[in-house]
C-alpha cells in the first residue's frame, strides 16, 4: 500500500472542545452520533390511543435517505424536479417547524429503478440512499456517483466538491453508491477510489487528501469508526469481506472475510472487541472477536450462519445492547419480515416477531424505536427473553427504509412520500 504524505491530526484536546460544541441532542448523522444507533435520552415512548403528537408532517419526495438533526436544522437527501430533470438534492429544514430553508442540487438523480421493489400495495420511490452528515459547522453529502459535496449549513452553497470517480479512479457498484460520509476528529473517511487507493482520508475542512491506499472494492454498506483495543479504526464492510484500517494514516489492523452476492448495505455492528455483519442475498450473517498481540491486530471467526433464514439483515442494520443484537433480520419480506433478537455470541434467535418488514431500528435507553417499512412506529422493549410490545402507531404513508432520528425530544422519521417529526418528550 502507498500512503499519501501524512497530515497530523489535531490534538485531542481539541477533539474534546469539538465534541462540547456540539449539542448533546444532536443526531447529526447516519445511526445517530456514535454510528450505533443508540440513544441515553430521556424520552416518554409510553403513549396511548393515536401515538405520540405530530409537530409537523411535509412531502418529501423519492428516497432513502434518513434525517441528520444539528444546530435546529433538519437534512435529508431527495429526487426532486429541478428544470424539467430529476436531481439528487439535499434539503435543510426548520428542525421545530418543518419549513424548507434551503435546497442544494448535488446531482443526476437518474436511478436504476433497484429500490422500487417493495410490498404489493408499497412499491416505487427510489432514490438517494445517503444521509447528509453535520460536523463542526458543515454539512456533507456523497451522491450515488460517488461525489462528495461540503456545503455552507445556512446557505447550502457548495464549499468544495470532491469527486471520487474522476480524482481517484473511482469504481462504483452496481445500483450505486449507498454510503454516507463518515467525519471522525479532523478527518473524513470515504470507499470508493481504484487501486492504491480505494480508501481515503481527507482533511474534512479543505478536502485535501490526508491518506489514501489499499485495493477492495466498496458494497452499498457506510462504514463506522470505533475504538478496539485502544485503537481508533475505521472499518469498512467491502466486496472481501470487513476490512479495519488505522483511523490516523490508512495503515491496515485486519480482515475478516465474508461473502458478498448482488448487494452488502448494513453498516457494521461493533460491541467491544466482536464486529457483526450481515447481507441478504442468501449470504446470511456472522461474527469475528477482535484480538491484539504487540501491534498485531486478528479477526478470529467466532460464528457464520448462511442463508435468509435465520440472520439476514439485508440494509436494516441492527442496534446491540448487553450481548444482544436487536433489529429487522429478513430479506426482502416486504411488510412482513420479523423483528428479531440475537445472541451476539453465537447467532442464535431468542425471540422473534413478524410484521415488520424492511425497516430500520434505533435504540433509546432500554427500548426500541422501530420504524417499519409501511409506516408505523412500534416501541418494543430492549430485552432477550421475550419480544414485549410497549406502544405502537401509524405515523406515514410510502416506503420506510430509512432509519429513525432522535433529537431533543423529537423523533423524525421518513419514507419515500413524508417526513414527519413526533413529540416524544418528557413533559
Amino acid at each position: 500500500m502507498q500512503l499519501a504524505r501524512f497530515v497530523p491530526v489535531v490534538c485531542g484536546c481539541l477533539l474534546a472542545l469539538s465534541a462540547v460544541a456540539a449539542s448533546a441532542a444532536d443526531w447529526p448523522q447516519y445511526r445517530g452520533p456514535d454510528q450505533t444507533g443508540v440513544s441515553k435520552e430521556k424520552v416518554n415512548l409510553q403513549w396511548t390511543g393515536a401515538g405520540p403528537r405530530v409537530v409537523w408532517k411535509i412531502p418529501t419526495e423519492r428516497g432513502f435517505s434518513s434525517f441528520a438533526i444539528c444546530g435546529g436544522k433538519a437534512y435529508t437527501q431527495v429526487n426532486r424536479e429541478l428544470r424539467g430533470e430529476q436531481r439528487e438534492t439535499v434539503v435543510a429544514l426548520d428542525a421545530a417547524t418543518g419549513r424548507e430553508l434551503w435546497f442544494a442540487d448535488i446531482g443526476v438523480g437518474k436511478y436504476d429503478s433497484g429500490g422500487d421493489t417493495g410490498a404489493p400495495d408499497n412499491r416505487g420511490g427510489d432514490g438517494p440512499r445517503s444521509t447528509p452528515t453535520v460536523n463542526d459547522g458543515l454539512v456533507y453529502a456523497f451522491t450515488q456517483h460517488l461525489v462528495l459535496h461540503c456545503l455552507d449549513p445556512e446557505t447550502g452553497k457548495a464549499l468544495w466538491v470532491k469527486d471520487v470517480m474522476q480524482d481517484h479512479a473511482g469504481r462504483n457498484i452496481g445500483w450505486k453508491s449507498a454510503a454516507s460520509a463518515v467525519v471522525d476528529g479532523d478527518l473524513l473517511f470515504l470507499g470508493g477510489g481504484g487501486r492504491g487507493q480505494s480508501l481515503l482520508a481527507l482533511n474534512k475542512k479543505t478536502s485535501a487528501v490526508v491518506w489514501k491506499g489499499h485495493d477492495e472494492i466498496i458494497t452499498h454498506s457506510t462504514p463506522v469508526v470505533a475504538t478496539i483495543l485502544g485503537v481508533r479504526q475505521v472499518i469498512f464492510f467491502m466486496k472481501s469481506g470487513l476490512y479495519a484500517v488505522a483511523a490516523e494514516d490508512g495503515k491496515a489492523l485486519w480482515r475478516f472475510p465474508f461473502k458478498f452476492s448482488v448487494s452488502t448495505a448494513i453498516s457494521p455492528v461493533v460491541a467491544g472487541d466482536i464486529v457483526y455483519c450481515s447481507a441478504g442475498y442468501d449470504v446470511g450473517g456472522g461474527a469475528c472477536k477482535i484480538t491484539k498481540d504487540g501491534d498485531q491486530f486478528t479477526a478470529t471467526e467466532l460464528w457464520k450462519i448462511p442463508g435468509n433464514r435465520q440472520v439476514p439483515n439485508h440494509w436494516s442494520t441492527p442496534v446491540y445492547k448487553d450481548g444482544y443484537v436487536y433489529g429487522m433480520f429478513s430479506f426482502k419480506k416486504f411488510a412482513t419480515g420479523p423483528i428479531k433478537c440475537v445472541k451476539l455470541a453465537t447467532g442464535e434467535v431468542q425471540w422473534e416477531r413478524d410484521g415488520f418488514g424492511a425497516g430500520n431500528v434505533i435504540l433509546v435507553n432500554d427500548q426500541l424505536v422501530a420504524l417499519t417499512d409501511y409506516g408505523e412506529v412500534v416501541i418494543v422493549a430492549a430485552r432477550p427473553d421475550a419480544y414485549q410490545e410497549i406502544a405502537r402507531a401509524k405515523v406515514l404513508t410510502g416506503k420506510c427504509w430509512s432509519t429513525p432520528a432522535l433529537s431533543d425530544g423529537r423523533l423524525y422519521v421518513r419514507s419515500t412520500k413524508e417526513g414527519a417529526c413526533l413529540d416524544v418528550s418528557v413533559k
